[in-house]
C-alpha cells in the first residue's frame, strides 16, 4: 500500500526521534568510523525504503525521493539543535562526540535550526507540489540557494577553524549535500519558468518606463549600492584591514568576526566574492530591460542570504559564542537592523521579479500578439 506523499514524508521524518534515541543507546557507536558507517547505512536504507514505497507513480521526478530523505535529516538537525540548547537530551550525544563535534558551535546549532525548520517546510511544500503535479521551481531555487550557502560556509569553516584538527569520518556524510544540490539545480533551471503571461504590448510598456517611473526599482538600486559597500567593507574587516574604521567595527560592533571558529570569516568572504558581484549585476538588471536571468537568480540569492543572515546573526548572539566575541548589548539594535535589512533587500527583489516580470522578459517582435490572435 502506497502512502500519500506528504503524510508519508512527515511520518518518515518523525521516525528520526526513535531512530536517534535507539542509536544513542548502542555502546558500539563510540568510535568515529562506526558512527560514519552507521550514518551512511541509515541514509542508504532511507533511500531504498522511499524508492520502494514510491513505486512507479513518483518516478516521474526523482527529486521527490531526495526531498523525502532530506526531510528526515532535517528533523535530525532539529534534534541536534534542541539537544545542544538543553531542551531535550539522550538523542544525538553519540554523534556529537564521535561524529561532528563542530556542530556544538553556535554556528553549527543555528544551521541545524534553519535546516530543521525552513528547509523542512520547503521539503514538504515541494513534495506536495510534485505529488499534485504542480510546479515547484521557485521554491526549489530558493531552497537551492539556501542549502548551497550553508554548505559553502560550513565545510570550509570546519577545515579552517579551530575544529580543523577534529575532522572525523562522519565529515564525509556532508558530501551528498554538496553533490545533490548541483544535480538538483541543473534540473530546476532546465524546467520551464512559471511567469505571469505578459503580452508584447505590456512588455514594451514596462520596458519603456524610465527609472523615475519605477520607484521600487529605484529603491532597490539604492539598497544594492549601500549593501555592496557594506559587503565590501566587512570583507576588508575579516581580511585584517589596518584602517581605524575596520578596527573599531570588528571590536565594537561585530566582534564575532574575530571568532576562531572561522565560520564568520568564511561567510564574509563568500559575501565579498559571490554576493557582492551579484548585487552589482542586480543594479544592471534593474537598469537594463530584458535581463531574463534575474528572476531565477534573485530567488537563489534570496534563499542564500536568508540562510546566511539567520546563521550569522544567531551565532553572534548565541550563548555558545564566547562572551568576548558576542555582539555587545549596546549595539544590538543597530546590528540587528542592518543585518535584517541586508536580508530583506534580496527578498524584495525576488518579489518584484515575480510580481511584475514584464521588465525582465525579452522584447517580443512587433505585431506578435496580433499574429497569435489571428
Amino acid at each position: 500500500m502506497q502512502l500519500p506523499a506528504v503524510p508519508g514524508a512527515v511520518g518518515l521524518s518523525l521516525a528520526a526521534f526513535p531512530v536517534a534515541y535507539a542509536l544513542n543507546s548502542v555502546s558500539a557507536l563510540a568510535h568515529p568510523v562506526a558512527v560514519a558507517v552507521t550514518g551512511a547505512l541509515v541514509l542508504l536504507a532511507l533511500f531504498s525504503m522511499v524508492y520502494l514505497q514510491g513505486g512507479e507513480s513518483q518516478s516521474r521526478d526523482p527529486l521527490i525521493y531526495v526531498f523525502t530523505v532530506f526531510s528526515f535529516t532535517s528533523v535530525i538537525d532539529l534534534i541536534i539543535s534542541l539537544e545542544e540548547d538543553g531542551y531535550i537530551s539522550g538523542f544525538m550525544e553519540f554523534y556529537m562526540k564521535e561524529g561532528e563535534p563542530y556542530l556544538r558551535t553556535a554556528y553549527g546549532i543555528m544551521i541545524c535550526y534553519w535546516d530543521g525548520t525552513v528547509h523542512y517546510l520547503l521539503y514538504l511544500a515541494m513534495i506536495a507540489a510534485i505529488a499534485h503535479r504542480k510546479s515547484y521551481r521557485n521554491l526549489g531555487l530558493y531552497w537551492l540557494g539556501s542549502l548551497m550557502m550553508s554548505i559553502v560556509v560550513f565545510l570550509p569553516g570546519n577545515l579552517l577553524g579551530k575544529y580543523g584538527s577534529e575532522i572525523r569520518p562522519a565529515f564525509l556524510l556532508n558530501v551528498p549535500y554538496l553533490l545533490i544540490p548541483i544535480w538538483a539545480g541543473m534540473r530546476l533551471f532546465s524546467e520551464p519558468k512559471s511567469l505571469h503571461c505578459c503580452t508584447a504590448e505590456k512588455v514594451a510598456v514596462e520596458q519603456k518606463k524610465s527609472l523615475s517611473q519605477r520607484p521600487l526599482d529605484l529603491g532597490l538600486i539604492l539598497f544594492f549600492l549601500v549593501a555592496a559597500a557594506f559587503t565590501f567593507f566587512r570583507g576588508l574587516v575579516v581580511l585584517d584591514c589596518p584602517s581605524d574604521s575596520c578596527f573599531n567595527y570588528i571590536y565594537q560592533y561585530e566582534p564575532y568576526l574575530r571568532d576562531p571558529v572561522a565560520y564568520p570569516k568564511v561567510q564574509m568572504l563568500v559575501y565579498m566574492f559571490y554576493v557582492l558581484p551579484f548585487f552589482c549585476l542586480c543594479i544592471y538588471g534593474l537598469l537594463q530591460p530584458g535581463c531574463t536571468w534575474l528572476p531565477d537568480w534573485a530567488l537563489v540569492f534570496a534563499g542564500a542570504v536568508a540562510q546566511a543572515q539567520f546563521s550569522h546573526v544567531g551565532s553572534s548572539l548565541h550563548h555558545r559564542t564566547p562572551y568576548p566575541y558576542r555582539t555587545p548589548e549596546e549595539v544590538w539594535w543597530g546590528f540587528l537592523l542592518s543585518n535584517v535589512l541586508y536580508a530583506l533587500g534580496p527578498h524584495l527583489l525576488a518579489y518584484r521579479c515575480l510580481r511584475s516580470p514584464g521588465f525582465f522578459q525579452p522584447a517580443a517582435p512587433a505585431g506578435q500578439d496580433e499574429k497569435k490572435r489571428q
